[in-house]
Order: C-alpha cells, then structure tokens, then sequence
C-alpha cells in the first residue's frame, strides 16, 4: 500500500561500485529496493522480533486494562514481565525474557544519564495501573462524577468509559505514554542515534561485512532494524497496511488519513528504506539524513494527535462529557509523550518534561476534566502547533 517511490531526481537506484585510486578500497554500490527487504547471500538479514513482542504485550495489556476481574499485580506483571511467567494469552509472550518496563524512558540519548527521571516516568506507569485496579475496577458499576471514580456513557447510548475521580481514563494514559516512553523513544533515541548504530567496532564490522555471531546481519543493519521493528512489528514491512497495533501503527494510520498530511506514511517508509540501503552501502552519511527526516516525522504525530484529541474534546462539552473525557484522556497521554519527541538535527524533544508536566497539571487541577476550560484546550493546541509548524486547524480535523 506504502510501496517506496524514490525520486529518480535525488539518487539513482543503483549506484556502480567505485575505487579509491589511491588505496583500491571499494565503495559497495548503494542498492535501493523498493520495500523494505534486504538480503545477504540469498538469506533475509531483517530482524525485530523483540519489537514484535513488545508490541503484542502493550497490546494484550491494553486489553486488560478494562478487564475489571484482573488485580494490580496482574497488570504490574505484564508491565514488567519475567521469562516463563503467564502474564499473556498468548505462550510466546509468555516465554519471552522482553517485557515493556526495561524499555520504558530507556534511550541511551534521553535517559543513560538520567536515571532519575527515567524511574520517574516507570513509577508514574505503575502508580496508573494499580489505580486502575484498586480505584477503577472496585467502581465498576459507579456512575462517575466530581469526586469519584466509575463509569460514564457517551451521549445516545454510546460507549461507556470508565474514569477516575477527575474523568481521567487510566488506560489510555497508560497507553498512549508507552506510546511514547517506549516505542518512540526507542526508536528515535536510541535505535537511531549514532550513539547506538556507531557503537564500539559497529562501523568497522560493517563496513568488513562482519556479522553478528549466528546471525545474518552485522549489529548496525539490526539496531536500524529494531527502530523499523517499533512501527511495522506487526505489520507486513514489505507492504504495510497500517492500523495493524494499538501503538505508532495505529496512529500513523490516522495521521496518514488526514488529507492535511496524507503522504507522511510513504515518507517515513521511504526513509528506512534509504538509510537501511545507505548503511549496507556503508554511507553513514546519507544513513543519518534519513533518521533525521524519521525523527521529525514520527515526532509530528505525536503533536498532531495531541491537538486533534484537544479539539475533539470541545465538541462534547457541555452534554457529552463521556466523549469529552475519552478524547481528553487521550489528549492527556499524547501530551506525556511530547517529552520522547526528538527535533531533527538537535539533541532536544519538541517539548521537555517540565514543560509537558505543566500541562498535564494544569489539567488535573481542581476537578479536573470536569472543570476544565475551552480556553486551555485551545492555549495548549496553539503551543504544540506552533512548535510543531502546523496549524491547529490542520490537526483538529
């Protein structure tokens, strides 16, 4: 559906071979597919299983997020899953050493020396989910209202969703953080910083072909690979269809569906397509221009959600607030995750975590969503489009 269409313009799709007249090293060519496929000696050397795993946790959490017969240490357990523990339905995920807790704020960019905040955002997850156990699921069948916890139905006999005290949904906090702590920051500060990929020997492996042992792929092809893992795990990589996940997936899907910025699935695409082609060809250059265009992309959707879920809310208030807090709820975990963006060509996030810890106060101050303003809701799309370069109209459709 997103096959890549490189411009012909920009770079040939196969560029010869050259040599260095002085010392007769050979330059591979740069061979660029047109789906993200690659091959050493006829063997496919693409891999992000653990991605794939994570992924299929955070959504079988998801899942048990609104399972009100599950305890606090259920959900803890999936969080931070230990091998062999039948946390999930499903026994892969069960035998699997990965769980979603060591990858939580853990970017070697972001978070290697910055352990304090790291454990700060880890225990902020699980202060949401023994909430949800113990605030939540106890109030059931409580019809929420300023002060307590329970249910609350969208207008017209529509869904009905279950809030804390001050109308916020745990589990979508929860979500829509690890969208951020995990699968974003991983990719774009860890996976794709040249802290990672040029790590030790990695460049001079590469460049002699020298692969990992019993693996088909040297350690700079993987560590790219795991970055593409984080948005296309579940997917099918060589023709993704989108929406395939509760993660960056799902939300590309929807980004790519807004005709004000239809075109950006085939970029982010393209882009991994290129610099997984560059790092073959051993142009570590070209390599870091494409993680840069990924950086700021998948970035942008996280600021563009974060202000459509801001609009969206404004439309049920007064007589909706069952969809009102749905879309602040998400609106909320968009926000968190602002803080894992990461601006191209800088070592900055679009927004710092003082900066998103203000906002998401602001919304939890007095009662809450109960009490909160139109007037904030614009003032905080305003910021984030701003910062993002597009306009709030733009992302409220």
């Amino acid at each position: 559906m997103y096959k890549s269409i490189l411009s012909l313009s920009l770079f040939a799709l196969l560029i010869s071979c050259s040599s260095d007249d002085d010392n007769n090293i050979i330059t591979p060519s740069l061979d660029v597919p047109d789906a993200y496929s690659f091959e050493r000696d006829g063997s496919s050397t693409v891999s992000f299983s653990g991605q794939t795993q994570r992924i299929m946790m955070g959504d079988e959490l998801k899942v048990a997020l609104l399972d009100n017969t599950k305890t606090a240490d259920q959900l803890q357990s999936m969080y931070a899953h230990q091998e062999g523990d039948a946390d999930f339905s499903d026994p892969m995920l069960n035998a699997s050493s990965k769980n979603l807790r060591s990858k939580t704020a853990a970017s070697m960019d972001y978070f290697f020396a910055n352990s304090t905040e790291s454990n700060q955002i880890k225990n902020q997850i699980e202060t949401w989910l023994a909430n949800q156990a113990n605030d939540v699921f106890t109030n059931w069948n409580t019809s929420a209202q300023i002060g307590q916890a329970g249910q609350i139905q969208e207008a017209g006999g529509g869904s009905i969703r279950w809030v804390n005290e001050k109308g916020l949904e745990y589990d979508q906090s929860v979500v829509l953080t690890l969208f951020g702590a995990v699968m974003t920051d991983q990719m774009l500060n860890n996976y794709l910083s040249p802290a990672v990929l040029d790590e030790g020997n990695n460049i001079a492996n590469n460049n002699d072909g020298i692969t990992e042992d019993a693996s088909n792929y040297t350690t700079m092809e993987h560590k790219w690979d795991e970055a593409f893992g984080y948005l296309y795990g579940t997917d099918n990589p060589t023709n993704p269809q989108l929406g395939q996940d509760s993660y960056l997936n799902k939300y590309l899907g929807r980004v790519e569906n807004d005709s004000d910025f239809s075109g950006i699935a085939t970029e982010i695409y393209d882009a991994f397509i290129l610099g997984r082609a560059a790092i073959v060809a051993n142009d570590y250059e070209l390599r870091d221009q494409q993680a840069e265009i990924i950086k700021e992309k998948i970035s942008k959707i996280i600021g563009i959600r974060a202000v459509y879920y801001l609009q969206q809310a404004k439309s049920g208030f007064p007589n909706n607030l069952g969809a009102a807090f749905h879309d602040l709820s998400e609106a909320y975990g968009f926000i968190n995750s602002l803080q894992f963006t990461r601006m191209p060509n800088s070592d900055s996030p679009y927004f710092s975590k003082s900066e998103v810890d203000v906002m998401l106060a602001t919304m939890m101050e007095g009662d809450g969503f109960w009490d909160i303003t139109e007037d904030t809701l614009d003032d905080f799309s305003n910021q984030i489009s701003e910062r993002f370069n597009f306009t709030t109209a733009e992302a409220a459709n």
